[in-house]
């Protein structure tokens, strides 16, 4: 097992209420001590939210189809309007690649100052960013990454990887070192990289407590897909000491395959991190006991960083003096001990 996978590990399984990383784009200048040094001028201690150049931004999204979409969407509009010096250009959301794909020209034809993008298919919308960037638009990839890295300034990733990490190493925690015990996962789209990252950190957390997947299926991030999927493992498993379930948009309907079964003998994990999955928790009356994030502000974060970008101001908390490359956003577990920490920033499925 590597180190940083050791750690990961140790972390979120003895530490299940550790905070999420937050990446800000403000300034936490503190206080300044009374030392008789000269200040910096008043307008250096107003941070990066000050106003400035008006940035025009183009922001394309797929169908909020499921609540982690919507949200992603909800989150960017309201980022936006926190800024006087930001006009949002919203193009129809959308699951048809072609139509997204025209409207990425179109913002390049109205000489938008940035595009903030998370593309229904990344590597199908790779060559219109190019096209973008080489009209001096500054793009900012929003969780499905292009297949070259030249097509934006700057990439806002969840760690789907660090999910399955997380979410195997809070049940191997959980389940004390039995090594008999039967786990079983509810995947999403087995197709998709992202599913796959995340099955695989699930199998190398669990292998590092000497468990395995003993059961697994895949839905497709739908209440319909996931209660079907879910009833179909529990025919298939008549005995389970944790479920991990990939999604807290489909694990509305994985939830329901339980309760119809009447099944409570295991655990159960989600994952993104539903309001209505943490409220269980916290309510601890169910077999939802945990649930992984995966941010759906990253879409807001694309907002507040191209701002940044078009201005050529850099990120006030980082010594480094451009935006980095790329960000990804931390996979922390909630639990009863830490889920109203996680509740206001939740979305609803």
């Amino acid at each position: 097992m590597s180190v940083a996978l050791r750690r990961r590990w140790l972390a979120a399984a003895g530490t299940a209420a550790a905070l999420a990383l937050v990446v800000g784009c403000t300034s936490n200048t503190p206080e300044a001590e009374d030392t008789g040094a000269a200040q910096a001028p008043a307008a250096a201690a107003t941070g990066n939210d000050e106003p400035g150049d008006k940035v025009v931004i183009g922001f394309s999204a797929p169908a909020a189809d499921h609540g982690w979409m919507g949200s992603i969407t909800k989150s960017a509009v309201a980022e936006a309007a926190k800024y006087s010096d930001v006009e949002l250009v919203q193009a129809e959301a959308t699951n048809d690649v072609n139509l997204q794909i025209s409207q990425i020209e179109q913002f390049i034809n109205d000489g938008v100052d940035a595009i903030v993008l998370l593309p229904f298919d990344g590597a199908a919308l790779t060559e219109v960013a190019i096209k973008a960037m080489q009209a001096g638009i500054v793009v900012v990839n929003v969780d499905r990454e292009f297949e070259d890295p030249d097509a934006a300034r700057t990439t806002i990733l969840g760690d789907n990887y660090g999910m399955g990490v997380s979410a195997g190493a809070y049940i191997c925690g959980e389940l004390g070192g039995n090594a008999d015990a039967k786990v079983a996962e509810i995947a999403g789209i087995d197709s998709l990289p992202l599913t796959q990252d995340r099955s695989r950190g699930f199998s190398d957390a669990l292998s590092a407590c000497g468990l395995e997947v003993s059961n697994r299926v895949a839905a497709d991030f739908t209440v319909q897909g996931g209660e079907a999927a879910a009833a179909n493992l529990l025919q298939a498993a008549p005995q389970l000491d944790a479920i991990w379930n990939h999604d807290d948009d489909q694990g509305v309907g994985v939830m329901a395959a339980i309760e119809n079964a009447g099944r409570d003998e295991f655990i159960m994990v989600g994952g993104a991190g539903s309001k209505n999955v943490m409220e269980a928790i916290k309510a601890d009356d169910s077999v939802l006991k945990a649930t992984v994030i995966y941010p759906s502000t990253q879409a807001a974060d694309g907002i507040k960083l191209a701002r940044l970008l078009v201005q050529g101001k850099s990120m006030s908390d980082l010594v480094e003096v451009e935006v980095p490359r790329t960000i990804q956003l931390y996979a922390p577990v909630v639990t009863k001990e830490n889920v109203d920490q996680y509740l206001p920033t939740a979305f609803e499925s």
